[in-house]
């Protein structure tokens, strides 16, 4: 119990000093569009989500109950011709704890090479690269009748602009705490907390520092499963309630055992589509999830206003 109290006033520690208003400008910000197509199609409310070896995007605590060599890919279609993909795998090693291995990558297409006269010949790309590696574990076995693990994530992160990079470390904690008879899991994370080590231009910037409280619950007698979050707490805002407006929610329903059917909705995204003309369907996805005995292929489809319609196809399976 000890060991468990002290886990957990040092993560609550980190959140608090993480809460200081930050700056969203950041050259990592690829990092928030870090989901899995079954966290996406949840509004990404993913940070309580156990058994899925994606959520170690989420919350590196996860990994714990993953089970053993777990692999989870990820490509998303984003606007234009940007594209990312995301890799994660997981395993468990008796008398050591669970650990996993994930990248990411975007790529941002082809633009024209241009000086302050116009255009000129040839072309360049823009990158993306985040390696990462993860330690998870328990804490307390009856901790409110539950199980409490917690998780570690280092990860190194690239950004190629041209000529140009700019390279930083950060670190994802995170409690994850499964209570069985109720049905309920609780999660709490701080993610890419961190420092560049290299800049453009000389000038650091911020990582974008992210902070996610949540909980999902699975209803007795339907076939629901229920999940809410606060995210991007440690935003900057004009008032410190202003952040809480960052909430995602989404429901999971289940056909049998092989066919899952979801809905999601992230306030955040709603709240940062300005204009009313292009709302719509902003902050709203929704998604489907098969379940095979070789793998689970899931597809969201998520949407950022008129112009923005992000489509996600994931596959996971054990080795």
């Amino acid at each position: 119990m000890k060991k468990t109290l002290l886990a957990i006033a040092a993560l609550t520690l980190l959140t608090q000093s993480s809460l200081v208003a930050q700056k969203t400008g950041s050259p990592f910000q690829f990092l928030r569009f870090n989901e899995s197509a079954r966290a996406a199609a949840l509004g990404g409310a993913f940070v309580a989500m156990p058994e899925d070896p994606s959520a170690v995007f989420f919350n590196p605590a996860s990994v714990w109950t993953s089970g053993d060599k777990a692999i989870s890919a990820t490509f998303l279609k984003h606007v234009l011709d940007i594209n990312s993909g995301l890799l994660s795998y997981s395993d468990h090693a008796e008398n050591f704890g669970s650990y996993a291995a994930s990248v990411s990558y975007t790529n941002y297409g082809s633009f024209q090479r241009a000086d302050r006269n116009g255009p000129t010949a040839g072309t360049f790309g823009v990158n993306d690269v985040s390696l990462a590696v993860s330690y998870a574990n328990e804490l307390d076995t009856n901790f409110f009748k539950g199980q409490l693990s917690y998780g570690l994530t280092g990860k190194f992160l690239f950004v190629g602009l041209e000529v140009l990079n700019s390279t930083a470390l950060a670190l994802d904690g995170g409690l994850l705490l499964q209570l069985p008879h109720i049905r309920t899991n609780i999660g709490l994370a701080v993610l890419h907390l961190g420092t560049q080590l290299s800049t453009f231009n000389g000038e650091k910037e911020p990582l974008p520092l992210d902070v996610r409280i949540g909980v999902n619950h699975r209803l007795r007698g339907l076939p629901l499963l229920l999940n809410f979050s606060f995210h991007h707490l440690a935003d900057e805002t004009d008032d410190v309630f202003q952040r809480f407006e960052n909430f995602s929610l989404g429901g999971e329903f289940y056909f049998g055992k092989s066919i899952q059917a979801r809905i999601g909705y992230d306030n955040g995204v709603r709240r940062s589509t300005t204009e009313s003309s292009s709302r719509k369907l902003a902050g709203l996805s929704a998604g489907v999830g098969i379940i095979t005995n070789f793998a689970n292929i899931d597809y969201a489809i998520s949407s950022f206003g008129s112009p923005a319609t992000l489509h996600r196809v994931s596959v996971g399976f054990g080795l």
